[in-house]
């Protein structure tokens, strides 16, 4: 019998007991389904993750700051250190503070092996931004990752005209009729310095994204960041210091470099944290409710292995005087263990096709009311997110299963003797 033979052969005797069959796919269709949308529901929020995370940091680039030296809390006030250096707020817990960095720790940092540069942090704050004579309006503004999420428009953040990318729900209270009409135009940003003096300064929006995770903040780039700080430093005397240093490191080191890296900047007296540090835990927390989910769906597919061989062994009971036929006429242990594993694959792959075709138009149709719905705040988030890799291991997976599940009445279908099957009533 021939390859092609077995597997039409088999294929037909799969509906020989089409009711015993169809609640064995059902089974496998419950796990596929299960395993379908919980595997596109981590695909989803991780793909919004990392647009989130180029929107706001480059991959090259880490922050690092010089922390205090950790000592053992004494009771009641700690004598001051004047070698110690000052210790300023920073980003993080209440009461995180680390030390004032200066242009010596800039030097520091540039002479380190595989830091490409290293530029202070600094802080711009806007008192207001206006398109014209119109409203004015408060706005938070950062620094853009390396590529920003933009509905409309083009950044550059090394252009040197000053640019923006302006949040979408900015455009209509600007005076804009659509994302489009805002790139181009031109909008005025004011800043106080040290003395209270206003200051103002035009900027050209390049572009329009969505809010992003952090809020509806304006993207600047180098051009406008560094301008509006030094009128932002009009009348302020000394130095200051700063928190914190923007690191770009060589961008070919693998994830062993970049570790390597910040144990490197650990023994200078320094930490630095990536962006993708930052999301780390988030994302770590989001795979660990993925992975329970997806252990519940195996478990549901365990159980419908278990179906799989009670279909199989009633089959071979079933069948027992035809499996002794066709061994009688030549036909090998192999061939018929082949042929019920095959029975028990195209179950599988029955019933995990249409479970992985059902979640596909489920979680479409979810995503989307969610995305008009409760999860409207957050824009581009498409909360269950199906690739073809990953459908095709849930089909590879369940089939596996199957083929597991079909060792057992496979094997005994393929032991059984010609004589004893022709006299078996």
């Amino acid at each position: 019998m021939r390859a092609l033979d077995v597997l039409s052969g088999a294929i037909r005797n799969s509906f020989r007991s089409r009711l015993r069959t169809s609640l064995t796919v059902i089974a496998i269709f419950i796990g596929a389904f299960t395993l379908t949308i919980t595997n596109g529901l981590g695909t989803g929020i991780n793909n919004y993750i990392d647009t989130q995370l180029s929107s706001i940091g480059a991959a090259d680039v880490m922050t690092v700051t010089k922390p205090q030296e950790q000592t053992e809390q004494a009771d009641g006030p700690t004598e001051y250190d004047p070698d110690a250096g000052s210790a300023i707020s920073a980003d993080g817990p209440p009461g995180t503070t680390v030390l004032a960095m200066n242009e010596g720790d800039l030097e520091s940092l540039r002479a380190i092996d595989g830091v490409v540069s290293a530029e202070a942090v600094v802080s711009v704050r806007p008192d207001y931004i206006q398109n014209g004579s119109g409203d004015r309006f408060e706005i938070s503004v950062g620094e853009a990752g390396e590529s920003p999420d933009l509905v409309a428009g083009a950044f550059e953040p090394g252009a040197s005209e000053t640019q923006l990318v302006l949040p979408t729900d900015f455009v209509e209270p600007l005076g804009f009729s659509s994302n489009e009409d805002a790139v181009g135009s031109t909008v005025t940003i004011a800043v106080s310095d040290g003395e209270g003096t206003q200051h103002e300064l035009d900027a050209t929006v390049a572009g329009v994204q969505e809010p992003t995770l952090f809020g509806s903040t304006a993207l600047m780039n180098d051009a406008l960041t560094s301008s509006l700080f030094d009128l932002q430093q009009t009348g302020v005397t000394g130095d200051t210091g700063f928190a914190s240093a923007t690191v770009r490191f060589d961008d070919s080191l693998d994830a062993a470099g970049i570790d390597d890296l910040k144990a490197t900047l650990v023994d200078e007296g320094y930490a630095g944290v990536t962006t993708a540090d930052q999301l780390g835990a988030f994302k770590a927390v989001i795979d660990g409710i993925i992975l329970v989910l997806n252990a519940f769906a195996i478990i549901a597919l365990i159980a419908a292995g278990f179906g799989i061989i009670n279909t199989l062994l009633m089959s071979v009971q079933e069948r027992t005087r035809e499996i002794g036929l066709m061994k009688a006429m030549g036909m090998s242990g192999g061939r018929i263990f082949g042929l019920f594993s095959l029975e028990a694959v195209f179950i599988g792959l029955l019933g995990s096709a249409i479970g992985a075709v059902i979640a596909m138009g489920a979680g479409t149709v979810i995503s989307s009311v969610l995305s008009n719905g409760l999860l409207e705040g957050l824009a581009g988030l498409q909360i269950i997110a199906f690739t073809p890799l990953s459908i095709a291991t849930v089909l590879l997976l369940v089939m596996g299963i199957a083929f597991v599940a079909a060792v057992l009445p496979a094997s005994r279908a393929a032991r059984q003797s010609p004589i004893d099957s022709l006299r078996y009533e």
